[in-house]
Order: C-alpha cells, then structure tokens, then sequence
C-alpha cells in the first residue's frame, strides 16, 4: 500500500447503486503496469495486442481487460486501482482496494478487494 501511495494520484468518479457520485482516488493502473514492465505504448502492437489484465478479488470475482482497453494510446478513459473514497480510506468492509472503471453502463468491472493482477496472453488459452 505504501508504494502505491507514492505513486502519482488521480481520480475518477464512479455512481454507487443508488445514484450517489462518489470520488476515488488512486493509481492509474496503466501507470502501475507500466512500472511494472507490462508492455505498453508503442510495444502494444502485433501479437502484444492479444495480451491481456485479469484482474482477481479476495472473494473469487473477476474482471478481465485487454490491454489496449488500458493503454493511453488506445483510449483516453483512465482506470484506477482505488484505495480511498471522498478523501477517506474505502470502506473496510469493500477491502482496501477497489478498482474503479468509469463511463461503463454497468460497474460490473468496477470491483472490490483486489487482490491480484495477471497478465497473459489469449493465445496461451488451452
């Protein structure tokens, strides 16, 4: 938690079930993939763009992105691993990550606890 919170922060606001607007705060996980050696940018070409983010929760959900859905050269939509809520850690019910994913219909991708990144391949599939 403390490297995150070392990283550049920024935000992005997400609606709860019953209509409230509420404002996260954290990494963007393109930028923590990025760190991380994650291919990206001008390297996500080819067969690089049939990688992709599965993304775990504490409790077995699970959310999967390509990478091109993450990349800033792809899209201008910017997707947050969360750890704060209107200026206060989330809730420690919800765990103390959230990933945050605006302008969706649906917040189904938009998960709490998380707890795992995994990045594969689609052509590593049986």
């Amino acid at each position: 938690m403390s490297d995150l919170i070392e990283m550049d922060k920024d935000t992005a606001s997400l609606k709860d079930r019953s209509g409230a607007k509420h404002l996260f705060g954290g990494v963007v996980i393109a930028e923590l993939l990025q760190k991380a050696g994650v291919t990206l940018n001008s390297d996500l070409r080819g067969e690089n763009l049939s990688k992709y983010l599965l993304v775990k929760a504490s409790d077995g959900y699970e959310v999967l992105f390509s990478l091109a859905e993450i990349d800033n050269n792809f899209t201008e939509r910017k997707i947050i691993l969360a750890y704060e809520m209107d200026g206060k850690p989330l809730p420690s019910e919800k765990g103390s990550l959230r990933l945050i994913v605006p302008d969706e219909k649906i917040p189904a991708r938009s998960c709490y606890e998380v707890v795992t990144f995994y990045i594969g391949w689609a052509k590593e599939r049986p």
